[in-house]
């Protein structure tokens, strides 16, 4: 060979041998060498690093060349060897992944040996590709192979602990990248066996219900493991007292689904009096299915959920008192009040029988001539001349007093059944004038109709009964009635009222009483 090689810190692997020619050397550093003979190989410049080399003599190195390439027109003298342009090409790194199984939340390994066939010294980059990658790593990722060697490298899987990791099996690809010929890329698959794992998440709201014989709660339930599920409840309690209900019993959850699951609690027996009772209870939320006994990698069992319900009485305790103190003050009414009212009443009723209207023609007991006016119902005027109040019945009625002038009243009563109607009238004696300045219309029995009264032609005013018990009228300017005419009071009886003495009356009963100045015409 005429060649001469340099020292260089790059990587790639081919062996040289040949026999000693002419040529130059100088240091380290990058040198050319030239061929001397029948033919000359074109000249290219490379970096090499001798492993090994003997003189004098044969010369027999083994050299790693750069990542320039080599010149695919060079040729050598005397038995050279040209390295192949395809030595790290498909097939050149033997690769070989085990399927591998994993439990997600857990750490599962496997490896992946990468081999060089090839006759030049090589760097493979590795790559996780596919469902996989996001929770795979390589260690390390990135190795140099000299021609004929082999690395293990570790694949670490560590799929999270999340619904969205599915249970089953997935692919697994390794993309394996040769530096020095990226054509040449390749990649492994394998298959990674996903556990599935279970896990179930509840809330329920609200803790504590109060009613009187049922309360209603809202059961929260997500699967929160990487297979679908059954979910059954378990509801439990110290006695027999409470009976409970679900809305949907059995639901089925994908991974990642929650639902809202109704319970309701019922009691019983209704609580009458006292004081509130309060029923705790638990829910315990499970999955149904084939399994009868939890798998050795399952998590601890859940708490069950603990809630109350409060059953109020129907009768609280304030109802009770409130209706204590209503008893009582009705006791004190019917022995105490109730007798005093009764009484008065009854002294009431006699004090207006006793004061009654006076017959036509006669005085009142202990009436005196000249006595001031009397302007109750059925009362007459003290000192009204004899004879005074006649005509009651409609009729003409004896004359008055005549002669004399002063206070003067007149009283008309007017009794009648229900449904009839009754007038009733005082007529003004002969040579007098009635000045009337006052006007009282008693209804003591609080009878139901009309009453109309009216001086002369003059209609004064029409009531209803039933808006008044007495009801007086007074005139600054006297209403002067001449002779012979009448003071007229007029009733219709709708219905006879209740008077003091509790007991309704047969028939309505009113009175009218006018007083004034009777004026004599002779003066």
């Amino acid at each position: 060979m005429a060649g001469l090689v340099s020292s260089a810190p790059d990587i790639g692997g081919y062996l040289f041998q040949s026999s000693w020619g002419q040529g130059w050397f100088q240091g380290r550093g990058d040198h050319r060498w030239a061929a001397h003979g029948k033919r000359r190989a074109t000249s290219t410049s490379h970096r090499y690093t001798v492993v090994g080399i003997r003189m004098p003599g044969n010369v027999t190195a083994r050299v790693l060349p750069s990542r320039s390439s080599w010149d695919s027109g060079a040729h050598f003298y005397r038995g050279g060897v040209t390295p192949s342009a395809a030595s790290s090409g498909p097939g050149a790194p033997g690769l070989d992944i085990p399927a591998v199984t994993v439990t997600p939340g857990e750490i599962a390994t496997t490896t992946v040996t990468v081999r060089n066939d090839s006759d030049i010294v090589e760097a493979y980059n590795l790559e996780v590709v596919g469902d996989c990658a996001p929770w795979t790593t390589v260690e390390p990722a990135r190795v140099s192979l000299y021609p004929g060697t082999s690395e293990t490298v570790t694949l670490r899987l560590a799929p999270p602990r999340s619904p969205e990791i599915r249970a089953g099996e997935r692919p697994l690809g390794v993309r394996v990248l040769p530096t020095e010929h990226p054509e040449s890329v390749r990649v492994l698959e394998t298959t990674v066996h996903i556990e599935d794992f279970h896990e179930l998440k509840t809330e329920l709201a609200p803790r504590r219900r109060r009613g009187w014989l049922r309360g209603r709660y809202k059961l929260v339930v997500r699967n929160q493991g990487n297979t679908p599920v059954q979910v059954g409840f378990t509801p439990g309690q110290a006695g027999e007292e409470l009976g409970f209900a679900f809305t949907p019993a059995q639901p089925k959850l994908e991974p990642g689904e929650s639902t809202e699951v109704g319970l309701r609690v019922r009691t019983a027996k209704p609580v009458w009096f006292g004081a509130p009772v309060v029923w705790p209870f638990t829910v315990d939320t499970a999955e149904t299915g084939d399994e009868e006994q939890p798998r050795w990698d399952e998590p601890a069992a859940r708490p069950p959920l603990e809630a109350e319900f409060v059953q109020i009485p129907i009768f609280p305790r304030w109802l009770l008192i409130l209706l204590a103190a209503l008893l009582a003050l009705l006791l004190a009414w019917f022995a105490l009040v109730r007798p005093v009212v009764k009484s008065a009443a009854k002294e009431a009723a006699e004090e207006a029988v006793q004061q009654g209207p006076t017959p036509v023609g006669e005085e009142r007991p202990g009436a005196e001539t000249g006595g001031g006016s009397d302007s109750e119902p059925g009362g007459k005027e003290s000192g009204a001349p004899a004879g005074s109040g006649g005509g009651l019945d409609g009729a003409p009625g004896e004359e008055g007093v005549t002669g004399t002038s002063g206070q003067h009243s007149e009283t008309i009563d007017v009794q009648l059944a229900a449904g009839e109607t009754k007038s009733r009238s005082y007529k003004v004696p002969k040579d007098n004038v009635f000045g009337v300045t006052d006007a009282v219309v008693a209804n003591f029995q609080g009878d139901e109709g009309l009453l109309t009264f009216s001086f002369g032609d003059r209609k004064i005013t029409t009531i209803a009964l039933e808006t008044f018990r007495n009801q007086d009228y007074h005139w600054v300017t006297p209403i002067k009635i001449a002779e012979n005419d009448t003071v007229t009071i007029s009733v219709t009886c709708a219905k006879p009222g209740t008077p003091a003495t509790g007991r309704q009356a047969q028939g309505c009963h009113e009175v009218l009483n006018v007083s004034g100045i009777l004026s004599s015409t002779k003066e």
